[in-house]
């Protein structure tokens, strides 16, 4: 083979020719900005501008359009950067390739590859650019260049194109054509887009959608009640138009945008890079997690640690081989326990040469090798004893040693050798691959957070179940063969162990899961776990997964083990949390708001607060509401899921307690202190707007509000709405001025009655089991 190109060189091609990448689209800023102003959100606020607008009330048409305006600049804002945030996550899941450089085998980033690099390719890889083949073979799928889903072969001589996928086999190459130089003119997409769409997001949606019910009756009946008593239709109309327009969730955008924003580049700070946003919301609901054993439990670190050898063979002559049957460019951890051993017991291949070589393959569990010696071709096998057993036709019986070795934790491998249709059993390798020194605590975390860890391996049940044992995980070890002969969904939920895992059985146990009703999480490093990975509500490729396991899921993992798993959790209903605070508040406040408007309405004749003044309380509100995104949160103990009814009810249950406060804000401006309409106006707004406020702070938290500090962004959003609408309705600042005495008192009653309404909620809560 050639030597490859001088890191010289390839520098120097690499400054001429570019980096190994397509250049991304994106859209303009000017039609990502119009975007935020077009849709049925912005619709209403704009139906209303232009009402405005035509009735001549330019005051509450110009707070209106500001409203628009600061809205989809907010939006537009924290989406430019939590794209930006996203870009630089996918900056960081780089495609590694095996490159010949300087004559030595190394693993570098796929862009840093340039044309006549020798490029090293097996099962799992995505090509990197495109090619010729100089040896071996593979079984190429094209299907996302081509669109053809049959796997095509390639051997020597063969072309092969950037993009595709090797779904078998084992070959090197000579690159021909890199970036947008390659014969499609562009790579495939080599990480997951990232995808703001939210089931959270739609939940949301749904239930502001029945609130949006709620007001369009409570209008109809404003619309009756005003042509009754020969109430003017147009201030009618422009009341009912804002009473509409306070059900609309303007701020959902950005407050969900600026969530996720946050929680990704948290995850990524600590080892866990998301593909899809949404991913995050999902492992807050994780309730069942089919973790792979090697790399992720273990340290697969793989290390040969005993060999038994059959009666009439040395150690020497098995482990030479397996020598025989190992092949370092495939980097592939069995392989290289195998050499490095063979070359600290000085054992070396002799004279013999490599005329046929096929990787292991985890639908058959074994690799293959045609050896040729003294004009003698050899066939050698090694892979799982059960498989190994089947193929030979002289050995001896096994499967004592085979459990004794399994049983004290170790990787049993068999290995047989012979002239072909004639193998006979050469003797077994003990391969060590010790779990990891945070496993045991890792997974004691996992199921203090109400997640069920189940281990899913290839190795044989002695051995799954003794690494099991060491970590805490339980001993209750499933073979894959008999969960396969009993009804979905019954298995593996009895299980802390499934051994003997196919491929296709990781797919199926995902699948019977999710049908009784849990959400999944499965962890993966290889193609053959792709299907898993994306069929998965939480798809995690660990830190040593192959490109196509990294494209299916939905996280990757940039460390060993299991730590970014519980960090995303956490996260995730962090941001849970912070959510259910923002839906709390709104369904609540639009309770409020729209009952009361309506009854005073119909018990006064009056509009207790004008249309004008509904706008500005909705800045007032979203000025703060938008703060939850970033607050302090404290993750649940167990799976976050969505209940509707739940939330509704004690949405519904809050509102009335803040009806009080409302009507009684109405009593006292009506009999008490005698105010005429513009003066209660001003006072009801007051009272709206302070109430708005103590309503963040009672729902944020599911305890007694005071058990948490609030983030700074709410304290001093906060802050920043009380001094402006103190003072604006002190100096009569588009409304009616009101004494700043009458201003505190109604600040200090609200305070006083949230403290009380506190313990009020904690029932609540507890009936409705909205727990934190």
């Amino acid at each position: 083979m050639e030597p490859g190109l001088s890191s010289t060189e390839a520098q120097k091609r690499l400054e001429q020719i570019g980096p190994n990448e397509i250049p991304e689209h994106h859209d303009p800023s000017w039609l990502v900005l119009f975007r935020k102003v077009w849709g049925p959100v912005p619709w209403t606020l704009e139906v209303s501008l232009i009402l405005e607008l035509v009735t001549h009330h330019y005051t509450q048409a110009t707070i209106i359009g500001a409203l628009i305006v600061f809205n989809a600049v907010i939006s537009f804002v924290q989406e430019h950067r939590a794209q930006d945030a996203l870009r630089l996550l996918q900056q960081r899941l780089v495609v590694h390739v095996r490159v010949l450089r300087d004559s030595t085998w190394q693993a570098m980033d796929s862009r840093l590859v340039v044309p006549d690099d020798i490029v090293h390719l097996r099962m799992g890889d995505l090509v990197p650019a495109d090619m010729t083949l100089s040896d071996g073979n593979l079984s190429i799928d094209q299907s996302a260049l081509t669109g053809e889903s049959l796997p095509v072969d390639a051997a020597v001589g063969s072309s092969i194109y950037a993009g595709s996928v090797v779904k078998r086999g084992e070959a090197s190459g000579k690159v021909t054509g890199t970036g947008t130089h390659t014969y499609f003119g562009r790579t495939a997409q080599l990480v997951g887009s990232a995808k703001t769409a939210s089931h959270l997001q739609e939940t949301i949606l749904g239930i502001v959608k029945y609130l949006l019910v709620l007001d369009v009756l409570l209008v109809i009946g404003v619309l009756v009640y005003s042509w009754v008593h020969a109430i003017p239709l147009l201030d009618t109309v422009s009341f009912s138009l804002m009473l509409l327009v306070s059900s609309v969730p303007v701020a959902l955008p950005a407050v969900f945008t600026l969530a996720s924003a946050v929680g990704a580049q948290e995850l990524a700070s600590r080892g866990v890079l998301v593909t899809r946003l949404s991913a995050i919301e999902e492992a807050a609901a994780m309730t069942i997690l089919f973790s792979d054993k090697t790399g992720t439990i273990t340290e697969n670190r793989l290390r040969l640690v005993d060999m038994v050898p059959v009666s009439g063979m040395t150690q020497d002559d098995v482990l030479r081989l397996a020598l025989l049957c190992s092949d370092e460019r495939s980097q592939d951890p069995i392989d290289l326990a195998v050499i490095t051993h063979a070359r600290e017991s000085g054992i070396s291949p002799g004279t013999a040469t490599i005329s046929s070589f096929i990787p292991f393959d985890s639908a058959t569990k074994r690799t293959e090798a045609i050896v040729a010696q003294n004009g003698v071709s050899t066939r050698i096998v090694k892979g799982s004893p059960q498989i190994i057993e089947a193929l030979v036709t002289d050995g001896q019986p096994f499967a004592q040693d085979v459990e004794r070795l399994a049983a004290m934790g170790n990787r049993v491998l068999a290995v047989a050798a012979g002239l072909e249709g004639h193998l006979a059993m050469a003797g077994l390798l003990a391969l060590e691959d010790p779990p990891r020194s945070d496993s045991a605590e890792l997974i004691h975390n996992l199921k203090d957070l109400g997640i069920r860890v189940v281990m899913v391996t290839g190795d044989t049940p002695e051995t799954a179940r003794t690494i099991a044992a060491q970590i805490g995980l339980g001993t209750r070890a499933c073979d894959a063969v008999t969960l396969r002969d009993n009804t979905p969904g019954t298995g593996a939920l009895d299980c802390d162990v499934v051994a003997g895992v196919l491929p296709e059985d990781k797919y199926a146990l995902v699948q019977h899961s999710q049908h009784t009703g849990s959400i999944v999480g499965m962890t993966g490093d290889g193609i053959n776990d792709a299907p898993a990975l994306k069929q998965a509500e939480v798809g995690i490729a660990v830190s040593n997964a192959t490109d196509v396991a990294r494209a299916a899921a939905s996280a990757i993992l940039t460390s060993p083990g299991l730590s970014g798993i519980v960090t995303a959790v956490t996260t995730g209903r962090q941001i849970y949390q912070r959510m259910l605070s923002y839906t709390l508040n709104k369904i609540i406040k639009t309770l409020q708001i729209a009952l009361f408007l309506a009854v005073a309405f119909f018990l006064t004749g009056h509009f207790v607060t004008s249309p004008r003044l509904i706008i500005l309380l909705l800045f007032a509100n979203d000025f703060v509401t938008m703060s939850l995104a970033s607050d302090t949160a404290t993750a649940s103990q167990l799976p976050d899921r969505w209940r509707v009814s739940q939330l509704t009810g004690s949405a519904l249950l809050l509102a009335v307690a803040w009806l009080a406060v409302a009507f009684g804000t109405l009593y006292v401006g009506t009999s008490i202190l005698h105010y005429d309409l513009p003066h209660l106006q001003t006072l009801v707004f007051g009272m709206l707007v302070l109430t708005g406020q103590a309503n963040v702070y009672l729902v944020r938290e599911r305890r007694h509000f005071w058990q948490s500090r609030p983030g700074r962004a709410l304290i001093l959003s906060t802050l920043g709405d009380l001094l402006v609408i103190g003072f604006m309705a002190s100096r009569g600042i588009l409304m009616v001025p009101l004494p700043l005495n009458v201003l505190a008192v109604m600040l200090l009653g609200i305070v006083l009655y949230s403290v009380l309404l506190d313990f009020y909620k904690l029932v609540v809560f507890h009936w409705f089991r909205i727990a934190g």
